[in-house]
């Protein structure tokens, strides 16, 4: 289960029309896997103008790098790059991560992702396999343990369409 403040999180993205597939644990929540998530995980398009939308999400939510004492907000240069920007807010965690892996970014996941319809808006998740083939490729403890959870969110969707 996702907490509200996520999803508030993702509404206001959603609201700003930040272009960006969420990935991670609230993908899986999305999907209607049983899990918990205590993030916001995203892949956003890193074109000018969508990180201009995105900072004027993540900027009045107080975001800033998680676990620096200088409270560094984050910044158009560092949404452009290629690296994972975790970051706290006001309404909770969100990790922008502007790759997965190497060639891995917003237009990759594109075609493994799909759209669902959440108050009105699109909402763009990383498809369930595909979920789980980077949940594998993670092989960290945390995804090894979602990876049954996912499959079996997977079987019961494909057996109970």
């Amino acid at each position: 289960m996702a907490p509200s403040r996520l999803i508030a999180l993702l509404d206001a993205l959603l609201a700003a029309e930040v272009e960006f597939v969420v990935i991670g644990g609230l993908a899986a929540v999305l999907h209607g896997a049983p899990l918990v998530t205590s993030d916001v995980d995203i892949v956003h398009r890193r074109t000018p103008e969508n990180i201009a939308r995105l900072l004027g999400v993540l900027l009045p939510l107080n975001a800033h790098a998680r676990g620096d004492r200088r409270v560094l907000p984050p910044t158009e240069s560092a949404l452009a790059g290629r690296g994972h920007i975790l970051l706290d807010t006001d309404w909770g965690a969100v990790d922008v991560l502007c790759e997965i892996g190497d060639g891995q970014d917003y237009e990759w996941l594109q075609t493994r992702s799909e759209l669902i319809e959440r108050e009105g808006r699109s909402v763009r998740i990383v498809s369930l396999p595909a979920l789980i083939e980077l949940k594998r490729a993670a092989n960290r403890p945390k995804d090894r343990l979602a990876i049954p959870i996912l499959l079996a969110t997977l079987e019961a969707r494909t057996r109970d369409p």
